[in-house]
């Protein structure tokens, strides 16, 4: 029999152990140590049959049971204290708190996915993992953050493989009522009040109608809009079934809701809390943009309504966009129709459809206008953006380089923050108890990344045997389990008991699996990465997982051509696939392996963390010089996978590449891990040696390097303190001086840039000349530069002109370049006005300048943000 319908009834707990609840409901326990050693010291047993979920224990365990545990005065000062640390936690000043007055009160953050923890299911790879560790920072931080996103239903899929090695996806239905979530309800006597609900309007008189759950991330609120509800059609009730499902306009819908419901559910947030306000935006990805339109909406229809253009300012002077992507089809894109056939049913009653339409439109060079860009409304709606990396920030100003035509590439508003990870989540336990055993309080030694240099060769090395045979144990449970899936029998699986060994080599690659994650390069050449595999000296071992997007068939192909190969009885002691990758597995597969691949193709990883993971537990990584890494390799914390020449076809550079992967395994990275100089009896240190290992000592030192060094450049808390210090408190500060004063700064700005657009096309760089050089110019000579522009209704004061000057190539492009501004000198009468400045030249060699304007007003966060420039 079948029930018609299930609900989670949630535990009545006896008042001494009442807390549990509230410790249960605030995800700080999914990184706090001592609250998960808490609830696993009610019941070992069925925490691990819980998958380690609070909630869930705390619902298996039975009424009799919750009265003794109520009763024992150890556990229920246990309890207290723990609920005691939490309330300090929440409440006492941190890092942020320190910063003064003109920090931003709040910040929203919008995300269609967060990776908080297995028990949340809300996320499908790197861009969700990124967004749960941004929260879980600034609560640590004190950061005043709230996030915004969807409630999937099925969350994102979970994977098995057929017998013949297929991904099969599968989508369980979440009961929110199970999860760590609270409902917002607006305030009663009795505290169950009525379901707030926002409300969009649909197509043909249609609604969508969502609920808002609430999330506690420590001290971060994470709301999550949720479409099942009964006032919705079945149609309404499906927009939020799962992560990047659906059609086009099943995944329009979702954004619209996330972006344009999510600022709804903060002001409705906000009313129901007496929360500050945000003051400032930040759209993670362009799945969010529309949170902008929704904020014109309000101001242009708000009791003193602004303008459009007024509007426009207005908003983007307080939003931050950040793009995950290198890559334009990793960027949402669709029909201008669709687009205007959902706001013609009045989702910004106040909004110029045709606005919101330009606003996406790919307006540029190479774009195609028919097409409406989340990405390019993203970047248009916020005064300021970056990249998720050093590198990424190049390749993100090229990709979106036709926003900004005549600027050189340096030159494009777009900055980069570089991703980091959170550690308390990613470390494991054992590494933060040998630092409380070698240094005192965890806190502090995490704090001090150096101090691994003062633990002994024998700890480190020591520890590091110890998590690989953690995750070999795992291996083990899971690779069982996923036979099982495929069909086979127990008597068939006798040969998973005996799978990787505890002192062999151990490499992982785990990731989404789209095609230019290259994960079957491994497989270039079969025989070649079987010889490694079965080294009778320095063998290595490989776990392997990963998703494929359900409708990327080749990313399917690419798992099923590489389970194939881990299916040969030969080697399938030697290398897995585990499927279903997720939090809880990488738990494990992040500290137990002792190098962490990673071979994208360049320049297509955005920042790829799960190298950070691995090296705050002292794995080295072994990676193409892409995304994070291309900036924090130094030759000692582990290796760079040299990368072909740009002109070699795809084919020519993976050969190459998979060459250059294997001829490193083979002679560096494997023999520096089986090498040794130190042993604490003699003989070579082999694979299963018995008794005392051999310390390789060269490998021990890289380990303690990667902890010293990239422990602080990878973390979390480096990540928001950037954020904080580079891109929100600039943007606060905007957005405060354009709403200042009945939104004066906006409304001036504004008409000003309405005046110079209008302007602009007029605007012409009559002449240049340069005196003051000899016939031979000579290092220290002075050059005048006098340039003489037209510019017709505007002034000197609505522009900037700059001389450019630096090395002139053979194709007269300027490198090594130096601007100086050029000051007005005089009206020549007729809206035409000299510009003159003196440089210095200070090289020998090839020399060469320019001169180019560009608007200039105090409230510009840069000289390129308006797109207008004229050059000489």
């Amino acid at each position: 029999m079948k029930a018609i319908r299930r609900f989670t009834v949630r535990t009545l707990l006896p008042e001494p152990i009442r807390p549990l609840a509230r410790l249960a409901t605030n995800l700080r326990w999914s990184w706090h140590r001592p609250t998960r050693e808490l609830f696993a010291s009610l019941d070992q047993e069925l925490w691990e049959e819980s998958r380690h979920d609070p909630i869930s224990l705390l619902g298996s365990i039975s009424r009799d049971q919750l009265d003794q545990l109520a009763s024992n005065n150890e556990l229920v000062e246990r309890v207290q204290h723990a609920a005691a640390d939490l309330d300090r936690y929440l409440s006492e000043p941190r890092w942020y708190q320190g910063l003064g007055p003109d920090a931003p009160a709040c910040i929203a953050y919008f995300s269609p996915e967060f990776g908080i923890t297995e028990v949340l299911p809300q996320y499908s790879g790197g861009l969700g993992i990124l967004a749960g560790d941004h929260l879980k920072a600034a609560s640590d931080l004190g950061v005043p953050l709230i996030g915004v996103g969807l409630l999937y239903q099925a969350g994102y899929f979970k994977q098995s493989l057929s017998r013949d090695a297929w991904q099969q996806e599968t989508y369980p239905v979440l009961d929110p009522d199970g999860l760590p979530l609270t409902l917002l309800r607006e305030p009663s006597e009795d505290g169950t009040g009525k379901p707030v609900t926002i409300s969009l309007p649909l197509p043909n008189g249609r609604k969508l109608n969502a609920h808002i759950w609430r999330a506690d991330v420590g001290r971060v609120p994470l709301l999550l809009l949720d479409s099942n509800v009964p006032a919705n059609d079945d149609a309404a009730r499906g927009i939020t079934d799962r992560l990047y499902g659906g059609g086009g306009d099943h995944r329009l819908q979702q954004e619209l809701l996330l972006g344009m419901g999510g600022v709804k559910a903060l002001r409705v947030y906000q009313r129901l809390t007496g929360t500050p306000a945000p003051e400032v935006f930040h759209t993670n990805e362009g799945h969010a943009g529309f949170l902008g339109i929704e904020r014109i909406q309000e101001l242009m229809s708000s009791e003193a309504p602004l303008s459009w253009s007024e509007a426009l300012a207005a908003g983007r002077a307080s939003t931050v966009f950040t793009t995950h992507t290198p890559v334009p089809a990793g960027i949402d894109r669709f029909e201008a129709v669709q687009i205007r056939h959902f706001f013609d049913a009045g989702l910004a009653p106040d909004v110029p459809v045709e606005k919101v339409l330009e606003l996406g439109r790919e307006n540029y060079e190479g774009g195609n206008p028919a097409v409406f860009n989340m990405a390019v409304m993203g970047l248009r709606l916020a005064q300021r953006a970056n990249g998720v990396a050093k590198l990424h920030g190049v390749v993100s100003r090229e990709m979106f380089s036709g926003l900004w035509p005549g600027f050189d590439h340096s030159e494009i508003p777009i900055t980069s923050v570089t991703n980091g990870v959170h550690v308390p989540t990613w470390v494991d336990p054992r590494i933060s108890a040998l630092a409380r055993q070698q240094f005192g309080t965890e806190a502090e030694a995490l704090g001090r990344w150096d101090l691994a240099y003062n633990v002994s060769d024998e700890d480190v090395w020591s520890l590091r045997r110890q998590l690989r045979v953690s995750l070999v144990e795992d291996v083990r449970r899971r690779l069982r389990a996923a036979w099982k899936k495929r069909g086979a029998a127990d008597a068939e699986l006798g040969w998973t008991d005996t799978v990787l060994d505890p002192d062999v080599l151990t490499i992982g690659f785990a990731r989404r699996v789209p095609t230019y994650k290259r994960l079957t390069l491994m497989l270039r050449d079969p025989a070649r990465l079987k010889a490694l595999l079965l080294h009778p000296k320095h063998p290595i071992q490989l776990v392997i997982a990963g998703k494929s997007h359900p409708a990327d068939d080749a990313g399917k192909k690419m798992i099923q051509d590489l389970v194939k190969f881990t299916d040969d009885p030969a080697v399938r002691h030697r290398i897995v696939f585990l499927p279903n990758y997720d939090i809880a597995m990488a738990r494990t597969l992040f500290p137990g392996c002792d190098v962490w691949l990673n071979n994208p193709l360049r320049p297509l990883e955005a920042c790829g963390t799960s190298g950070m993971k691995a090296a705050i537990n002292g794995s080295l990584n072994l990676s193409v010089l892409d995304g994070w890494w291309d900036e924090m390799y130094d030759g000692e914390n582990g290796w760079a996978i040299p990368t072909a020449n740009n002109d070699a076809s795809p084919t020519e550079r993976d050969d190459i590449e998979a060459a250059a992967l294997y001829e490193l395994l083979e002679t560096q990275v494997a023999p520096r891990f089986y090498g040794s100089t130190v042993s604490a009896e003699a003989g070579a240190a082999g694979p299963s040696q018995s008794g005392p290992e051999a310390i390789p000592t060269h490998w021990v030192s890289m380990i303690k390097h990667t902890l010293a060094h990239l422990g602080p450049a990878v973390s979390a808390d480096r990540m928001l303190q950037d954020y904080v210090n580079t891109l929100y408190r600039p943007a606060a500060e905007s957005g405060r001086h354009a709403v200042a004063g009945s939104f004066k700064e906006a409304k001036e700005l504004a008409a000003w840039t309405t005046k110079v657009r209008n302007a602009w096309p007029q605007l012409i760089v009559e002449h240049v000349d340069s005196v003051g050089v000899s016939e031979e110019p000579q290092v220290g000579d002075t050059l005048q530069v006098n340039a003489y522009i037209a510019l017709h209704t505007l002034t000197p004061d609505d522009v900037s002109v700059e001389v450019a000057y630096g090395r002139a190539e053979e194709s007269d492009e300027l490198e090594d370049i130096t601007v100086a501004e050029l000051n007005s000198f005089e009206d020549l009468g007729n809206g035409r006005h000299l510009f003159t400045g003196s440089i210095l030249i200070n090289r020998s060699g090839s020399f060469g300048y320019t001169v180019r304007v560009f608007p200039k007003h105090p409230s510009l966060a840069s000289k390129a943000e308006l797109g207008l420039i004229v050059n000489a």
